[in-house]
């Protein structure tokens, strides 16, 4: 009774992982089914070849009185259309590759950017790991692999017919010599899952430690940190090579294992046809396909120790997506925009992040009344960045209210409040493009116009005076500006989306104190009809806010 429990719940996982595959395919099913046709038609004209060479050879042996002509004009037919089918599979299986795969990035990387914030989420580098090398694994499995899967499936039952009806007892004979239950042992399934599943963690490994150094490349070489960098590389590039080398080498002595099974294969239906010949009991046409369908049974068993551990690799990809899929999404649902001066009240507000002991923010209350400049104040790690995190909906605190109001309505702060929110985050987050392309992010719709309003208010004039102006690159991250210029132009394309509520977390930080002073002033002329909010450690800051709230 146990046993069959165990066998029920592998057959549930086994359902689990194909009825996932069949949903990520639902973009291209038809076209993996048309390539799967494509493959059998394919199969039944290589099976009538060999049936038209046993034919052909039995008549220029005299075994046949068929037409010569005739005969051969079927081969060449069977030829031409056998490259047709080929040609055609091939360049449907790519065109549903591509599509698929396009298809699961733009749902998968939409999911993520659709999901709640959760703090120690996975890292960026791992999850583009898999959005990359697992997407792609699971594309080529669905439109290359499983309709060469069952186009294989059926050249064998179709040739092993086909061999039966010539010698039932000789088709028996091949089919037991070879060790087909190497590749369906659930030892084998296992160890190569486990490979598999280690090697994928080593290669997300990899990119994640490339990427965070590219990233801070200017700092790794001040510090003279390179030679450490790549030492670590190197010892993971070792450990990665020896995982797969052991995944290989195990799949390699499976496969000859049954590559030993094919050639005793060979060896039985040769003499036997050696022996069929000097007994008179067969004609050479009938040995030709003999040797020709047991090359045809073999074919789709060889085929499939091949493709047998890319399904097994699939369901480590499966697991590793379906991580991402599970992925709990924000609040959805229409925007709800308040209009006029909209201010946010916190209540008794209490939040610590999972696994940490100590709350953040304890029983904390303050109210950012509509119209106002506020300096929010504290020590570093007193729980600003966690109150821009609430205000901004990507935080949910455990105790307490938040909302947004105005004079007439009142909403508890959502995902769905957002839109009220302009926020200008700590630092420099410009990305690749140009400053246009970076002042477009805040409101894709703005004029030259409205973007000079909003350098100039931002104290970033000095855009207008660089050679190609609004067009000039800022490079990858950013980095072709300062960090106070980057801040600038940053402050500018908060401004532009032109809402109800502006959050900056620590905008002054790289600025001198002629320019912060500036900007404050210009600042405290635009918040006359607007709520701004700045996150701040520095007291000179506060000093130019008509309001100070403290954390911690």
């Amino acid at each position: 009774m146990q046993r069959r429990n165990i066998e029920d719940i592998k057959d549930i996982r086994i359902g689990y992982y194909l009825r996932w595959l069949w949903a990520e395919a639902s973009a291209v099913r038809t076209r993996i089914i048309l390539r799967a046709i494509v493959g059998m038609v394919n199969v039944m004209l290589s099976l009538l070849f060999v049936w038209l060479s046993k034919r052909l050879i039995d008549i220029a042996t005299g075994d046949n009185e068929s037409s010569l002509w005739w005969t051969i004009a079927a081969m060449v037919c069977c030829v031409v259309g056998q490259i047709f089918f080929s040609t055609l599979g091939i360049k449907m299986e790519t065109d549903a590759e591509v599509v698929l795969k396009n298809s699961l990035r733009q749902k998968h990387f939409s999911h993520i950017m659709d999901s709640r914030w959760v703090e120690g989420r996975l890292h960026s580098g791992d999850v583009i790991n898999r959005l990359v090398e697992d997407i792609t694994s699971i594309a080529n499995a669905l439109c290359v692999v499983l309709p060469s899967f069952l186009t294989t499936g059926v050249q064998f039952v179709a040739a092993f017919t086909f061999l039966s009806l010539l010698n039932v007892r000789l088709a028996g004979v091949l089919v037991l010599i070879m060790p087909l239950f190497l590749l369906f042992s659930k030892r084998y399934m296992r160890r190569i899952r486990l490979y598999t599943s280690d090697i994928r963690t080593m290669d997300g490994r990899v990119q994640t430690h490339m990427q965070e150094y590219m990233r801070h490349r200017v700092l790794v070489s001040a510090m003279e940190y390179t030679p450490h960098v790549k030492e670590d590389l190197d010892a993971m590039h070792v450990d990665l090579r020896e995982k797969v080398m052991r995944r290989t080498d195990y799949t390699l002595f499976s496969r000859r294992m049954i590559q030993a099974g094919f050639m005793g294969g060979y060896m039985v239906a040769f003499l036997w046809g050696i022996f069929g010949l000097r007994e008179g009991v067969i004609t050479f046409g009938m040995m030709t396909a003999f040797l020709q369908l047991v090359g045809q049974i073999q074919r789709p068993v060889l085929e499939l120790s091949h493709q047998l551990p890319t399904f097994i690799h699939i369901t480590t990809s499966v697991d590793r997506l379906a991580e991402l899929t599970n992925m709990p999404l924000e609040q959805q649902g229409e925007a709800i925009a308040l209009d006029g001066k909209v201010g946010v009240r916190l209540q008794g507000v209490t939040f610590g992040y999972e696994g940490n002991r100590d709350e953040v923010l304890h029983d904390f209350s303050c109210d950012f009344r509509p119209g106002s400049l506020t300096a929010v104040l504290g020590r570093t790690g007193a729980g600003k960045s966690t109150l821009v995190r609430i205000i901004l909906g990507l935080l949910i605190p455990q105790k307490g209210k938040v909302e947004m109001y105005n004079d007439s309505r009142i909403e508890p702060i959502s995902p769905l409040t957002r839109c009220n929110v302009a926020y200008v985050p700590q630092g420099n987050s410009l990305v690749s493009g140009t400053v246009r392309s970076n002042l477009l992010l805040g409101n894709p719709s703005a004029s030259e116009e409205q973007m000079l309003k909003a350098l100039h208010t931002a104290v970033a004039d000095f855009v207008l005076e660089l050679p190609d102006g609004l067009d000039t690159l800022c490079g990858e991250g950013g980095t072709a500006f300062s960090e106070g210029q980057a801040q600038r132009i940053a402050i500018a394309r908060g401004l532009l989306r032109e809402r109800s509520i502006v959050l900056m977390d620590e905008p002054t930080a790289a600025l001198d104190v002629v320019t912060e002073q500036l900007l404050l002033e210009r600042l405290g002329e635009y918040s006359r009809h607007r709520t701004l909010i700045i996150v701040t450690h520095h007291g000179a800051t506060a000093k130019l806010c008509n309001a100070v709230v403290s954390v911690g």
